[in-house]
C-alpha cells in the first residue's frame, strides 16, 4: 500500500490558508480517484482507494501541523506501510507561489510539520512534494503569513499547482518517484 499525506491544520478557520495546501491536494485526489468517504483513526482522516496499481491511502493528519508525526507513524505501523511507500505534501516558504519541488529526502528546512514527521519516522529519507507559497512581505511574521489566506491573485496559481501536485501523485502510483521527479520538477 502507498500512502499520500497532505499536511495542514484542521478546522474551518484554516481551510484556505497557505499552510493547508497539502490538504487541498488530498481533496483533489479524493475527487479524481472517486475515493470513499474519509474515516478517522490515530488523530487523522484517511481513505483507501483500490487502484489497478494497488491500494493507496490518502491522509490528512488532524493533530495540527506541528504534531503531524503523531498521526502518521501509528497509521503506518497499523497498516504496515513502509517509509519508502509514502509521499508527503506541504507548503514551502522558500519556493515561489505556484512552484513545486519533488525530493526523495532532506531536512525539515524549518517546517515544523516536517520536523515532527522526521522525528517520528526517525529518518528524513522519504518522498515529498513541496508547494511554494512564497515568503511574507511588509514585515508580516511567518506564523501569521502561513495561517493567512491566499490573495485573490494567488488563488488561480495555487489551484493550478494543487492540480499539478495531484497529477504527480497519480503518476507515482505506477512509476518510481525518481521518474516522477524528472517529469514534474521545474514544470
Amino acid at each position: 500500500m502507498k500512502m499520500i499525506i497532505g499536511l495542514g491544520n484542521p478546522g474551518k478557520q484554516y481551510e484556505k490558508t497557505r499552510h493547508n495546501v497539502g490538504f487541498h491536494v488530498i481533496d483533489e485526489l479524493c475527487n479524481r480517484l472517486s475515493a470513499p468517504a474519509m474515516q478517522s483513526k490515530f488523530n487523522g482522516m484517511y481513505t483507501v482507494v483500490h487502484r489497478p496499481e494497488g491500494k493507496v491511502m490518502l491522509v490528512k493528519p488532524l493533530t495540527y501541523m506541528n504534531l503531524s508525526g503523531e498521526c502518521i507513524r501509528p497509521l503506518m505501523d497499523y497498516y504496515g506501510v513502509d517509509v519508502g511507500d509514502i509521499v508527503v505534501i506541504y507548503d514551502d516558504l522558500d519556493l515561489a507561489p505556484g512552484s513545486i519541488r519533488l525530493r526523495q529526502k532532506g531536512s525539515a528546512g524549518g517546517h515544523n510539520g516536517m520536523k515532527s514527521l522526521i522525528a517520528h519516522l526517525e529518518t528524513d529519507n522519504f518522498n515529498r512534494i513541496r508547494i511554494g507559497v512564497g515568503r511574507p512581505t511588509g514585515g508580516m511574521k511567518v506564523p501569521d503569513y502561513v495561517l493567512s489566506s491566499f490573495s485573490k491573485d494567488e488563488v488561480p496559481v495555487i489551484n493550478e499547482v494543487v492540480k499539478k501536485s495531484a497529477s504527480a501523485c497519480e503518476t507515482w502510483l505506477g512509476k518510481p518517484f525518481l521518474d516522477v521527479m524528472n517529469n514534474f520538477n521545474g514544470v
